[in-house]
């Protein structure tokens, strides 16, 4: 149950990082809706965070101990283009504009989003 919880809020943040920021958009692809896509995209975004990222982190620990954590930002930006690109040959329609505004403000706002669902929905795993 906790995983479904992980990726509806997921899909959240992403559907309102989409609806802030006009560089960042879902379209209705193979699977029929755009719910569906949002969804499906979720998912992969969520794999890939829980493969990527921390690796991800730890070759750029330097750069995020130099920057007081700032470069954090940087790479949720890389996984949610990273998430951009494999959505791609799945028949997802998920694009993103420009990486550096687009995707680290849609980073900015995932995180703020997801911040705010973890919150008001806690995880019983933890």
């Amino acid at each position: 149950m906790g995983i479904l919880i992980k990726i509806a809020i997921n899909a959240v943040a992403l559907w309102v990082a989409a609806w802030l920021l006009p560089g960042i958009s879902f379209g209705a692809g193979k699977f029929g809706s755009k719910f569906a896509t949002v969804v499906l995209v979720a998912l992969v975004f969520g794999l890939v965070n829980t493969v990527v990222k921390p690796i991800a982190k730890l070759l750029s620990f330097p750069f995020i101990v130099l920057t007081l954590g700032l470069f954090t930002f940087i790479v949720n930006a890389f996984m949610l283009q990273l998430t951009e690109w494999i959505s791609g040959p799945l028949g997802l329609s998920f694009t993103i504009d420009h990486f550096f505004w687009d995707a680290v403000l849609g980073a900015l706002v995932i995180t703020v989003v997801s911040m705010i669902l973890h919150w008001v929905i806690p995880d019983r795993d933890e």
